[in-house]
């Protein structure tokens, strides 16, 4: 039997099974004679072993379309950034921390602008002037009023998704939004997870559907990851890729060389001063970091 682990917790696996619900699974110890751990969002093989209590073994670990690093998790077809438009104001340096994230661990990234309905229809404009140009996509809803709820359930439909953003900006409101139109069986399965609830917080997938999870991440803001230097920063700027051929010199920072392609791009309104700024300011926090 196929299914996908949605939460991890003291050496259980909870593993969903469209149709049939959650089982709660110990992972064979071959997986740890050979220093695998399965990760919420693998895609596993289970043996039952007992169906009226549905407890089980994870047999096999699928193999893994990707790997994240923060949070540990695999197989994120895309994430979710969400903040408000406004009350509070986007924290445009957080933002970029968490596209640079996904950017260094390629994966495709949605920006949601929740609480739109506080906004002009100018102020949508200068927020996709920013994110636009770099490629990512950019969509306005609000929980609140229920504004294009059914476009951003159109948008995780058939994916898993990563959902993350700081706290006061609706996240909460919109996940439990999209989790209106989800069957009965996500009573059960909240109340088969929640049994010896810790305190701590863990990455936890919720089905949306057969075919649909969103799995709302802890805590974003470190950089701290294996192997990110500030020599890969530039890198996860989408909109810096083209300008590059055509800095002078190999190596480029892009902030204090002469005959620069990127900051060139900047003075002709290519590339978002607030982007470049949340560059620099990143590459140079990355710089003071001791190398212990």
């Amino acid at each position: 039997m196929q299914g996908k682990i949605v939460k991890g917790i003291s050496g259980f696996y909870y593993v969903h099974v469209v149709g049939t619900g959650i089982y709660e699974c110990k992972a064979k110890g071959a997986f740890r004679n050979q220093k695998i751990k399965p990760l919420v969002g693998d895609n596993v093989e289970i043996a039952v072993i007992d169906e009226e209590n549905k407890k089980g073994n994870v047999e096999a670990i699928l193999p893994r379309q990707n790997e994240l690093i923060r949070p540990a998790v695999s197989n994120i077809d895309m994430a979710l950034v969400i903040f408000a438009a406004a009350k509070p104001d986007p924290n445009f340096n957080l933002l970029d921390r968490f596209l640079c994230m996904m950017e260094y661990q390629k994966v495709p990234v949605t920006i949601c602008f929740n609480k739109c309905d506080l906004v002009t229809e100018e102020q949508k404009q200068e927020l996709e002037a920013i994110y636009k140009p770099a490629g990512y996509e950019v969509i306005f809803t609000s929980a609140k009023a229920g504004i294009n709820l059914e476009g951003l359930k159109e948008l995780l439909k058939g994916k898993t998704t990563t959902v993350a953003g700081p706290s006061g900006v609706g996240k909460s409101s919109l996940i439990n939004q999209l989790q209106d139109s989800v069957y009965m069986e996500t009573g059960s399965i909240s109340q088969k997870i929640e049994r010896g609830k810790h305190t701590t917080r863990h990455s936890e997938i919720i089905p949306l559907g057969d075919d649909a999870y969103i799995m709302d991440t802890p805590g974003f803001s470190s950089m701290d990851m294996p192997g990110f230097e500030k020599e890969d920063l530039w890198t996860c700027y989408p909109e810096f890729l083209e300008h590059e051929p055509y800095c002078k010199f190999q190596g480029c920072s892009h902030i204090n060389e002469p005959n620069c392609g990127v900051k060139d791009a900047l003075a002709e309104g290519k590339i978002s001063q607030i982007r470049y700024d949340n560059y620099v300011l990143l590459y140079n926090e990355m710089k003071q970091i001791k190398k212990y």
